[in-house]
């Protein structure tokens, strides 16, 4: 997902995990999906704020981590490719900052409905992995690719990662989605620099049969590097990204290989988080917000 995200832990709470129907205008319209402090979250109302979100992610992506950037890129210091007219862009913004919405942008995620796929031909991480096989094997699921997510360096927390959630998980409930994907990141192209991480995800976090899916041949990585007797669990966890360690706690699961992304410089694994498998206590947590935010 090309990320720099915080850890996060939501507290515990109650509540119900959908949205009511009245609200789904109100959700897409760019209304308030959630609020903690002086963060707040909702998706992008107009093109000026998509290329604020952008500028954000270029920020993150190619000054702070060092991706290869175009011309264009370079010129414009935008993070943009052909997906994000079809995406919704999700926000966190901080109501602190005095002047116009889109300076207050210190957070993004890339939302890609798989309606919206469909129209782009085809899904952002399927040059990787073989999402569309995936998709296939689901007729009856709605799939949510997840991507580009960042967050400003200065608001790296739990809070952050909180207020991003209780937006997400107003969104899959508004849009029905059965199944959230996408790419997870490592940094640097030298899958053995993270041998004992993406040894432990092989061993321990791989997707089920009926969730499973591959890296593409031509880009496939092998990630046992280790066998599962030889990993340290408790090191190979603290080796992985927050955004990794995030997705697990929610109960994802892991495909097979990972790949290398020279343009990002990352090593990539694929998340699927099929909706009705996310832990309990998430659903009760971030149910309540929804819940909370579309009355």
């Amino acid at each position: 997902m090309h990320t720099a995200m915080p850890q996060g832990e939501p507290k515990h709470g109650a509540g119900t995990a959908a949205l009511p129907d009245s609200t789904i205008a109100d959700v897409a319209s760019g209304a308030l999906l959630g609020r903690i402090g002086n963060l707040e979250v909702r998706l992008a109302r107009d093109e000026a704020e998509i290329a604020a979100a952008q500028e954000v992610r270029y920020r993150v992506f190619y000054d702070e981590m060092g991706a290869q950037k175009g011309a264009l890129q370079a010129l414009d210091r935008r993070d943009a490719d052909r997906f994000d007219p079809v995406c919704d862009h999700l926000l966190v913004l901080d109501s602190s900052i005095a002047g116009p919405q889109h300076d207050r942008i210190v957070g993004t995620y890339r939302l890609l409905r798989q309606e919206a796929a469909d129209a782009a031909g085809g899904f952002y991480s399927q040059d990787e992995f073989d999402l569309p096989g995936l998709v296939a094997r689901h007729p009856g699921e709605r799939f949510l690719e997840l991507g580009r997510s960042c967050v400003l360096p200065d608001y790296r927390s739990k809070r952050t990662i909180e207020v991003l959630w209780q937006g997400i998980w107003a969104y899959t409930n508004h849009h029905r989605i059965g199944v959230m994907t996408g790419c997870a990141s490592f940094p640097g192209t030298d899958p053995a620099a993270h041998a004992e991480a993406l040894s432990y995800l092989a061993h321990h976090c791989r997707a089920g049969a009926d969730w499973d899916i591959r890296a593409v041949p031509e880009r496939y990585q092998a990630m046992d590097l280790m066998p599962a007797e030889a990993i340290n669990p408790k090191a190979a966890i603290a080796g992985m990204p927050p955004l990794v360690k995030g997705y697990l706690r929610l109960g994802a699961r892991i495909g097979d290989g990972c790949v290398i992304d020279r343009d990002f410089g990352t090593v990539d694994v694929f998340i699927v988080l099929p909706v009705r498998e996310i832990s309990s206590r998430y659903v009760n947590y971030y149910g309540a917000e929804a819940q909370r935010f579309a009355a």
